[in-house]
């Protein structure tokens, strides 16, 4: 609606100063004109709001101009309750300033919008951290989430899967990120993303630095996350899959089947799979059971047939 572009405008204005209508456009999602006319109509409105032209111009309120419009709908107030997450704020201790803010939030809210938080509160709860997931020390947590606070140095001695497993390394720590319960540091040079709970010693360098100007943490994790996969799924196999069994794919196996897969006259699909490594599809293809056939490779299909022999053998009845 065009109020709450409006306010957004102004609020947008007035946390980042200087913005052009390109900039404004696409926070916003909109087209530069609905923007031009949307200034107009702040100028209208009588606040202190001007443009300067050129490579440098934008838009920008009048210095020291504050609004103290600061409302919220229902569905902002909503959000805003359930964005915090508990156990992460404390695992960061910001446990203690979690709550206040939100005692502080609930207190400045309308009864009718506090009453709508409170039941979001009481009816939904986040839990990041997947099942079988064992709770993980992260002893360096708080010292990384500083140094990325205050741009500093870090010398760790960090732990890889890989020999030399120990290593030493510098970083300056651009960011932190919460997958799936565990806690991840992108830093330069590179930028490289590093476990925190693999981070064995940590020492700050007392040397602050400055992140590339157009490093984005969200943009910088999406390509990664793409990036990984790709890497992780580096194989193929030929299968034919029960309608049981396609039921139970997941993720990258669910959209190869989708895409690939084809129909049988016995109400089997035969589709092409992504693998990990052969010995990860050994493991997965085998708690399919007698519900899936692996015809391609030949030699992770002999392993399969071996792995089967084996297992009868050693069940058959004495």
């Amino acid at each position: 609606m065009k109020a709450g572009r409006l306010v957004s405008i102004l609020l947008l204005l007035q946390t980042r100063g200087r913005m052009t209508a390109a900039q404004l456009a696409r926070e916003l999602d909109v087209s530069v004109r609905t923007v031009y006319r949307d200034v107009e109509a702040l100028h209208s409105a009588g606040v202190p709001l001007y443009g300067d032209a050129g490579h440098a111009g934008g838009y920008q309120l009048l210095a020291g101009y504050r609004t103290r419009l600061t409302g919220l709908s229902a569905g902002e107030a909503e959000a805003l309750f359930l964005s915090g997450i508990p156990g992460p704020a404390a695992e960061l201790g910001l446990g203690p300033a979690l709550a206040a803010a939100q005692l502080k939030l609930r207190a400045a809210l309308p009864a009718a919008l506090r009453d709508q938080a409170d039941r979001i509160r009481t009816r939904f709860h986040l839990d990041a951290p997947g099942w079988y997931a064992a709770d993980e020390e992260v002893p360096h947590l708080t010292a990384v989430a500083d140094a990325v606070w205050h741009s500093r140095v870090l010398a760790v001695r960090y732990r890889r899967w890989k020999e030399p497993t120990d290593v030493d390394r510098r970083l300056e720590p651009y960011g932190l990120v919460l997958k799936a319960g565990r806690w991840y540091v992108v830093a330069g040079p590179g930028p490289r993303t590093y476990r925190v709970d693999r981070i064995l010693e940590l020492e700050s360098q007392g040397q602050e630095f400055s992140p590339p100007a157009d490093f984005d943490l969200a943009a910088y994790w999406q390509r990664y996350q793409a990036d990984f996969v790709a890497r992780l799924h580096r194989g193929e196999a030929v299968v034919r899959l029960s309608p049981a069994a396609a039921a139970r794919l997941t993720g990258a196996a669910a959209r190869a089947l989708a895409e690939t897969g084809v129909r049988e006259e016995d109400g089997w699909t035969r589709a092409v799979l992504p693998i990990e490594s052969e010995d990860r599809a050994l493991v997965e293809f085998l708690s399919l059971g007698t519900e899936a056939e692996v015809l391609e490779p030949r030699s992770l299909r002999s392993r399969i047939a071996a792995t089967a022999r084996g297992v009868a053998s050693r069940h058959a009845a004495p």
